[in-house]
């Protein structure tokens, strides 16, 4: 009886068994199809974790070549604080502070820290030049004596061929520097308008390339003719609240009563001296009016890489960095960059064009330099590598000659490295990824 009763157990548990296995092929998927999905996934988990783990890599390495670099240049006596900030593919890979705000403090710069710009201002001008001829308010043929009555420089005849493109390349034919000396006094740019009937014009007005200050800051008086708004507050309204530039000033009430901000520094002999926050260049913001910290700065890098579209288009952006007059001669310390072939003034921006070692195609670099109030500061995109850098520092120092190539070469690296993923070319390499 009992083994009766085995037997009947033993066939019942056969057949469910064979039922749930009948019934499971009839109802389950394919199973290659199961597994190579499953496969798929655990393949893209993989690639996922090696680009994070990659990313935190370079960036630990990057932090300590840069710690490494400003550290060495505090102990050479060569900075007393600096602001850096750095751009690549769509991410900020850095925005931190190195040395101290005030010589004479224990505060240290970080990257909220915020120094004096100078003529890195210029960029700002001439990409919401650019964002304004593209809504209609603006056009780079528009005369300077259209929206500025009281402006003459030279004859009638020259006057009216000076357009907004001559003010924003430095091509209306001014001597180098003209008038740089009433920006500084403070004069409204009103009056100083009125003063170029003064300077006798050095050529046609396109034709060559000589710096300017108190020309080109007329550009903020064409932009309030044409919105109706002072040239700080269209910025802002455009540009800074849109990108969260919360720290960015152009006035110097409200940098003076800001905590967190790097005192201008001159060498002495015996060391260094802090020097007070000056008042000049407020009257000509678009020339070297704007204060800004490292993070701000990479907020504003990483919308001119494009990716930011929303802001603004990115045919009209390129407008900006497009080469309106040649830079010539060997003179000065950009051209002298490695590799470097030819350099373009587009318009607030230099456009320089240089060759790598490694490679065999020109390359670009959107640049420009400023110095303001003993301030001194560097900023350089690189459009092929999706790549921006900017040093802001609080003295004048003999590194900011070549600060943008030194920080390049340690960011090309580093990021340069193969990564693991780049190197697998089969199934076997796929699958051991999983087990890694």
């Amino acid at each position: 009886m009992k083994r009766s009763k085995i037997l009947i157990g033993i066939s019942l548990l056969i057949l469910t068994i064979v039922t749930l296995v009948l019934n499971a092929f009839m109802s389950a998927p394919d199973p290659g199809s199961e597994v190579a999905v499953t496969s798929i996934d655990h393949v893209k988990d993989a690639l996922t974790a090696k680009e994070e783990l990659l990313y935190k890599r370079h960036q630990e390495e990057l932090e300590v070549a840069i710690n490494a670099y400003f550290d060495k240049a505090i102990s050479a006596g060569d900075i007393v604080g600096a602001g850096v900030s750095i751009v690549k593919d769509d991410s900020i890979i850095l925005s931190d502070g190195y040395g101290k705000r005030n010589i004479n403090r224990d505060d240290h710069v970080d990257g909220g820290t915020i120094f004096r710009l100078g003529s890195l201002s210029k960029g700002f001008a001439g990409v919401l030049a650019a964002e304004l001829k593209d809504e209609g308010k603006l056009h780079w043929e528009d005369k300077v004596s259209d929206f500025i009555p009281e402006f003459k420089f030279g004859d009638s005849n020259n006057t009216s061929k000076i357009t907004l493109a001559n003010i924003l390349s430095h091509t209306a034919g001014t001597p180098y520097h003209s008038y740089t000396n009433l920006v500084e006094a403070g004069l409204p740019l009103q009056d100083i308008a009125q003063r170029f009937k003064e300077i006798t014009p050095i050529s046609e007005p396109g034709s060559m390339y000589s710096y300017q200050n108190a020309m080109f800051a007329l550009c903020g008086e064409m932009i309030y003719k044409a919105t109706g708004q002072d040239i700080s507050e269209v910025l802002t309204n455009t540009f800074f609240n849109p990108l969260g530039m919360c720290s960015t000033t152009m006035d110097y009430e409200t940098l003076a009563l800001m905590e967190n901000v790097a005192m201008p520094h001159s060498k002495r002999r015996n060391g260094w001296k802090t020097l007070p926050l000056t008042n000049n260049y407020y009257n000509a913001i678009a020339a070297g009016g704007i204060s800004a910290s490292s993070v701000d700065m990479a907020k504003w890098m990483r919308f001119l890489l494009g990716h930011n579209p929303e802001l603004m288009s990115k045919s009209a952006l390129a407008e900006t960095f497009s080469p309106f007059i040649e830079i010539k001669g060997e003179s000065k310390y950009y051209q002298h960059w490695p590799g470097h072939k030819t350099s373009y003034y587009g318009y607030g921006w230099r456009i320089h064009k240089f060759m790598e070692k490694d490679s065999d195609q020109e390359k670009t670099i959107w640049h420009h330099g400023g110095s303001v109030n003993n301030y001194r500061n560097e900023i350089a995109i690189y459009p092929e590598a999706d790549l921006g850098i900017c040093v802001l520092l609080s003295n004048n120092s003999k590194i900011a000659k070549t600060v943008i190539p030194d920080l390049y070469a340690i960011v090309k690296e580093i990021y340069g490295q193969t990564t693991p993923h780049n190197k697998l070319n089969t199934a076997n390499d796929l699958v051991q990824l999983q087990w890694e």
